[in-house]
């Protein structure tokens, strides 16, 4: 397992009935590759760490369909930017689902980097596509700004007239460009006339719609003592955590769907319908499914789920992170650890600062 994807775990207590789910995934791999964006696992183990280092050889990244292999022989030199932006995504979704039975857990030496968690269109894929895909448009646009990229630049199309005391100045970010490359790359594989492939295209225009509506001006101010005589602006994206909280957000508000055939010129076609028609049908900002998820309470290989034993739960919390619903009503152990922390820190002019060490002992409650 990768370190800190399963943090309340320790090394060499791992059950062995964990280790034989682990296996069962990795043996599994071919039932899950067929319609899986394998690709993402570019952003995770070795393939990932040389990429500063050695050249891309394109036709090495596994689970490129056509488009996508010409899109990396073309624009080679943002394919770094691309594996960065789903690295951004696979953290975020870390981040948000940390207290929740499913943490966005991902498998090493696996080309399915979620096991068959995907393999289901649950909420939990709505989120996973649309977080990644938002991650590359938001790498890709960060990449381009900080002029590491000899394709884009800064965004001089959407300045307008300035404000009332200040103007233009710095570099905005062409969050268009980032939406574009993200469009084209990650929504590649997502043109199969089935239900899936609408739930994917969906899910990932709603992560980019979310880069563009959190796009907002950024100042700085110039003078004589920060007196602010002249200032400046650009257009600049916000901290990837907003997309994240805003994305999870919609996770928890997201439409569950019907599937209805369609018959057309080019045979079967399947469409999305908004299962409850006394409910306000989704938005291109929502995120919508069509399969419930599993309960993640025990270690299923069909499904993905690790389950939640030994994992650290909040008793002082009635929310999802709480002993009570992440043990799934197991109960749990409590067991005391002793953490070294600095304190009586003092400041000294100057300008340095001198603490001591201190033993601290936390009780440390994990499911049973």
């Amino acid at each position: 397992m990768e370190s800190g994807l399963l943090p309340n775990t320790k090394p060499g207590l791992m059950d062995y009935h964990l280790l034989g789910l682990i296996l069962a995934f990795l043996i599994g791999d071919a039932k899950v590759l067929a319609g899986y964006p394998i690709w993402w696992s570019l952003a995770l183990g070795q393939q990932y760490t040389s990429l500063g280092s050695q050249p891309i050889l394109c036709g090495s990244i596994p689970g490129l369909v056509p488009k996508q292999l010409r899109f990396c022989r073309n624009y080679i030199e943002i394919m770094p930017s691309v594996a960065e932006g789903v690295k951004l995504g696979i953290q975020e979704c870390q981040h948000q689902f940390r207290g929740r039975r499913w943490n966005c857990t991902t498998i090493d030496d696996s080309l399915a980097i979620f096991g068959p968690v995907l393999d289901k269109a649950t909420r939990e894929s709505a989120f996973v596509h649309a977080i990644a895909s938002a991650g590359v448009a938001f790498a890709v646009t960060r990449s381009c700004a900080e002029g590491t990229s000899t394709i884009c630049g800064c965004d001089s199309h959407h300045k307008g007239p300035p404000g009332e005391g200040w103007k233009w100045g710095g570099c905005s970010e062409d969050a268009d460009f980032g939406v574009l490359v993200s469009r084209e790359f990650a929504d590649a594989r997502e043109n199969r006339p089935d239900a899936r492939s609408a739930m994917n295209r969906h899910n990932n225009e709603a992560g980019r719609t979310t880069i563009l509506d959190h796009m907002h001006l950024k100042c700085k101010c110039h003078g004589l003592s920060g007196s602010c005589e002249v200032k400046t602006c650009w257009w600049a994206q916000p901290d990837f955590r907003a997309i994240g909280d805003y994305l999870k957000d919609k996770y928890d508000s997201a439409s569950e769907m019907v599937v209805e055939k369609h018959r057309e010129s080019r045979g079967w076609v399947e469409t999305l319908r908004a299962k409850y028609a006394l409910f306000k049908p989704p938005t291109e900002r929502d995120l919508v499914y069509y399969e419930n998820s599993p309960n993640f309470c025990e270690p299923n290989p069909e499904t993905g789920s690790f389950g939640t034993r030994d994992r650290t739960c909040n008793v002082t919390s009635h929310g999802i992170d709480g002993c009570d619903l992440l043990c799934c009503g197991r109960g749990h152990n409590t067991r005391t650890e002793k953490r070294k922390e600095k304190c009586h820190c003092i400041f000294h002019w100057c300008c340095y600062v001198s603490c001591q060490e201190c033993i601290r002992i936390y009780d440390v409650h994990t499911c049973k």
